[in-house]
C-alpha cells in the first residue's frame, strides 16, 4: 500500500485501482475539534481537486477536495455519527471516502511522506 498527500493535506493510501481519501494530522490540528463531517454519495463521479467533502470544527468548516478523479466507491458512515473521530484517528479509522481511479497518472503530482512533512515545516 502506498501513501501519499497532497498540498491541501489530504492523504492517499492507494490499493489497486481504488485510493482512501482523508485528511491529515496536521489538517485536523489546524482545524480543532471536529463537529460535523458531510460526506459524497457513493457512485457519484468526482474529477480531480473539486469538492468531495467538507468538514466543520468549532473554529471553521474546510472543503475537503478529491486529489484523484474516479468514482465514489466507498464512505465512511461512522463519521456521521462520531466525526470527533478525524481529531483522534485521522490517518486511520477517520478516512473519509474511497475513489476508484480512472486516471493513475493524476498520481504522478502527490507527495509522498518525507516531501509532505517538508511541505508542512
Amino acid at each position: 500500500m502506498t501513501t501519499l498527500f497532497t498540498p491541501d493535506h489530504e492523504w492517499l493510501k492507494i490499493e489497486g485501482d481504488v485510493a482512501t481519501i482523508g485528511i491529515t494530522d496536521f489538517a485536523q490540528s489546524q482545524l480543532g475539534d471536529i463537529v460535523f463531517v458531510e460526506l459524497p454519495k457513493v457512485g457519484r463521479s468526482v474529477r480531480k481537486a473539486e469538492t468531495a467533502a467538507t468538514v466543520e470544527s468549532v473554529k471553521a468548516a474546510s472543503d475537503v477536495y478529491a486529489p484523484v478523479s474516479g468514482e465514489i466507491v466507498a464512505v465512511n458512515d461512522a463519521l456521521t455519527g462520531e466525526p470527533a473521530l478525524v481529531n483522534t484517528d485521522p490517518a486511520g479509522g477517520a478516512w473519509f471516502f474511497k475513489v476508484k481511479l480512472s486516471d493513475k497518472s493524476e498520481l504522478d503530482g502527490l507527495m509522498d511522506e518525507a516531501a509532505y512533512k517538508t511541505h508542512t515545516a
